[in-house]
């Protein structure tokens, strides 16, 4: 990875994945994160706070790049700018139409359920898939944690039936549904302290990626369908490279193979949870 020359003469060349992921970035550390802490001590921010966003935004507009209010990281960009604005200005915020619903019991009980029932399945039935729980399981990696709110996760959705032999290798029997899991490096070099934490934010990069395949493993076993989390070797990861002539800076990580199950696996025998815990203080 590179750091990124941050000067507006360079601003206005860069990549725009980069960019946008640069306008996110700094919202969540210029704006987010100090109109939080503002309200919860009862302190009125300071006016200039976003003004490194709004200096973003203008050389995005003034190249001409789109900004589509409707995409949920354009809305929450917007979204904060204007709190943090009517907060500086003495305005009371209002978070509660952001509150979660308290978790029942029953809840609680069903999500401990699909945590311990959940298990790696290699077999399959030949029922077919529905599109709809294959965006069911995308759209809960989507919602797991992402540091800096960057959205490196880019995904392929590739049905065996469709591209026979492209996963050949595999060390088990395909799935009918492969979801591979990318990441657009791009957006890394958005963040200020990659020079100086290089290992650090490679460490959260694929941190960034683990969270959203266990949200998606979990997901899939909700829906009733099986599912493997898998590694990749060299080959399959450049036939897929070049199948779907991926930019250079999209990186494969890792992959999910989805299908309704034609086993259920006995659970995984793990160590007794004392044995585990090092220290408790």
């Amino acid at each position: 990875m590179k750091k990124v020359d941050d000067s507006p003469e360079n601003l206005r060349t860069i990549d725009p994945t980069t960019l946008r992921a640069m306008i996110r970035e700094r919202t969540h550390h210029t704006v987010e994160i100090q109109l939080y802490e503002a309200l919860a001590k009862g302190q009125r921010g300071s006016p200039s706070r976003g003004d490194n966003v709004r200096q973003l935004l203008a050389i995005w507009r003034e190249r001409g790049l789109p900004v589509d209010l409707e995409a949920p990281d354009w809305a929450w960009v917007h979204t904060l700018l204007e709190m943090a604005e009517r907060q500086s200005q003495g305005e009371a915020i209002d978070l509660s139409a952001y509150a979660w619903e308290p978790v029942s019991e029953t809840t609680r009980a069903v999500l401990t359920q699909t945590i311990s029932q959940r298990r790696s399945v290699r077999h399959w039935s030949g029922e077919y898939v529905p599109d709809w729980m294959v965006d069911e399981i995308l759209q809960a990696g989507v919602w797991a944690p992402h540091g800096c709110n960057l959205c490196s996760l880019r995904f392929l959705v590739i049905r065996e039936e469709n591209e026979p032999g492209l996963f050949r290798g595999s060390d088990i029997p395909g799935g009918p549904v492969h979801i591979v899991a990318c990441q657009d490096r791009r957006v890394y070099y958005a963040q200020p302290g990659y020079v100086r934490y290089p290992e650090m934010l490679e460490r959260n990069r694929l941190l960034d990626c683990g969270a959203a395949m266990q949200n998606m493993v979990l997901m899939a076993h909700a829906l009733g369908l099986g599912a493997c989390w898998l590694t990749f070797g060299g080959d399959m990861r450049q036939r897929l490279h070049q199948r779907f002539e991926l930019h250079e800076e999209i990186q494969i990580v890792t992959y999910l193979d989805v299908g309704f199950p034609d086993q259920t696996p006995m659970p995984p025998g793990r160590m007794a949870l004392e044995e585990m815990v090092l220290a408790r203080v």
